[in-house]
């Protein structure tokens, strides 16, 4: 058996035992080093060619970010981020996404068996999942319009959705989300003619800074979902981490703190599923890169009532398994690479996309 050669990078020399005994404690997974901080990790990379990067976001002399962007740049293969469960943590986890990590892990916040056994299981599954994704792909620098983008948080207040609901669009992701939808949230002009709910499968903590990430790259104004929320034309809502959220018939977002599906929440099921009849006879759906099946069954039936469905194709996709489900299922009216994606979405609503030249930032 082929196994999967791992560099696991951290400043703490206990963290760095920590993950190596969890993942040399697969037959599949080999640790071929540690490395302290990112200049050594910049170097083991082109020494040992490792498959798979696991990342850590603070460090000394080279931080996570400055260092993912260097392996993209110079020797490009899949990293998983190893995070803090805080505010800064989230915020850089996030970017890192943005940037074309393929995942990311909390720390645990200790050597206790409890907080072993909590990120154990994930952080296996999610370097089997990048390695995956690493065969057979360009891994390269992240998209013109990510790579461009160093704008800062806006300090505005966020905008409210108060305005009239023509349309709905709903767009839904997992592992490799954040930098697709950076590709696609971007290039959506200010007024867009529909009301966009964005379910990205990530925990509680994360979503508000993937909101303040979207909304920062681009004209669209974007936020993190609260109970009771009017979405409209020209506003994006993120599905908060740890809760689902749908639409009613008003056209207001509903949270649910119903059980897990697909084994996440939000999920991207739980919120098609509940749309009513009367938006989702015209609503669009867009299934982006994920890992599963999340998405697909829910796709079906807003087809089915008159919608349209876009999956990514499995080209552009980190991961082709939400979007090959939703093929696979007949609900997909059209597959697109991912930078067709944005303009797809403008034809449908009629409306013409923003040139990259034109996205704030870059």
């Amino acid at each position: 058996m082929e196994k999967i050669r791992v560099l696991v990078v951290d400043d703490s020399a206990c963290m760095r035992k920590v993950l190596s005994n969890i993942l040399a404690s697969q037959p599949d997974i080999e640790v071929v080093a540690t490395a302290r901080d990112g200049l050594d990790a910049l170097e083991k990379v082109a020494l040992l060619d490792p498959d798979v990067v696991t990342l850590d976001v603070e460090m000394p002399r080279l931080d996570g970010l400055r260092t993912l962007e260097r392996i993209m740049a110079e020797r490009p293969r899949p990293v998983v981020m190893v995070s803090s469960l805080t505010q800064a943590g989230a915020e850089a986890t996030v970017r890192a996404l943005a940037l074309g990590a393929v995942d990311f892990v909390t720390k645990p916040s200790g050597a206790a068996p409890a907080e072993i056994f909590r990120v154990r299981e994930e952080l296996w599954r999610k370097v089997r999942v990048a390695a995956r994704a690493g065969k057979g792909k360009a891994w390269g620098r992240p998209p013109a319009m990510v790579a461009g983008w160093r704008r800062g948080g806006s300090t505005a207040a966020p905008p409210r959705g108060t305005g009239q609901l023509s349309r709905l669009v709903v767009i839904g992701a997992s592992t490799g989300g954040p930098g697709a939808l950076m590709e696609v949230i971007p290039r959506l002009p200010e007024g867009f003619p529909a009301g966009i709910l964005l379910v990205q499968h990530m925990p509680a903590g994360f979503t508000r800074s993937l909101a303040q990430h979207l909304n920062d790259a681009g004209a669209l104004p974007v936020r993190e979902a609260g109970d009771g929320d009017a979405l409209s034309d020209g506003v994006c809502l993120v599905a908060p981490g740890g809760r689902h959220a749908t639409i009613d018939g008003q056209g207001r977002v509903v949270l649910l703190d119903t059980p897990p599906q697909h084994g996440v929440k939000p999920a991207v099921d739980v919120a098609l599923e509940g749309i009513p009849e009367r938006w989702a006879r015209n609503a669009v759906v867009v299934i982006l890169t994920g890992m599963g099946v999340d998405g697909a069954r829910g796709a079906r039936r807003v087809r089915s009532l008159g919608g349209c469905v876009i999956a990514q194709d499995e080209a552009t996709s980190v991961v082709y398994g939400m979007p090959r489900a939703t093929v696979e299922l007949g609900a997909a009216d059209h597959v697109l690479p991912l930078h067709e994606i944005a303009g797809m979405l403008c034809h449908l609503v009629g409306e013409p996309a923003v040139a990259s030249g034109a996205v704030r930032g870059c």
